[in-house]
């Protein structure tokens, strides 16, 4: 196989939140509630977090990992309407190595008062770079469903 190449995975992930939709989307939407639900692990420290949710608004995260490892999450926003839908494409980047892009779609829906049910789907271009050594594309895929549930659990706190 090249050096280089890419991959290709989709996933999504269903939640009922118990939240109305117009308190969960807000969790997407305000900076400093988000800033506490967006994270994959407990021991990962956040360095900078921005967020200007608007149509073209941009999001960045930067956290440390014990070890002193980077991760960069850098999103733009395409599409957003109130209390329904979120559209976003963002770059991960570990140690200034860009191991992804990504497409998002989170869906808000109202199945019972008072709950919603938010749908995630995340189409991702897996990308390696050469020198990146252990490269799995099954492994990258596991990991990134764990750390986004990781993160659903902190938000379903969060809206508890």
């Amino acid at each position: 196989m090249k050096e280089g190449f890419v991959k290709h995975s989709t996933f999504t992930i269903e939640r009922i939140l118990p939240a109305s939709k117009e308190r969960s989307f807000a969790a997407w939407a305000n900076a400093e509630s988000k800033r506490k639900w967006f994270a994959c692990h407990d021991d990962w420290k956040t360095a900078a977090f921005s967020l200007d949710f608007k149509v073209g608004g941009k999001e960045s995260n930067l956290v440390l990992t014990p070890e002193g490892g980077r991760h960069v999450f850098d999103a733009t926003f395409y599409d957003i309407v109130p209390n329904e839908r979120i559209v976003y494409a963002f770059g991960l980047y570990v140690n200034d190595i860009r191991i992804s892009v990504s497409l998002v779609t989170v869906l808000f829906e109202s199945p019972t008062s008072g709950r919603t049910k938010m749908t995630f789907t995340e189409q991702i271009v897996l990308l390696k770079e050469p020198g990146r050594e252990g490269f799995s594309t099954e492994e990258e895929v596991r990991g990134r469903v764990e750390g986004t549930n990781a993160g659903f659990d902190r938000l379903v706190n969060e809206l508890s």
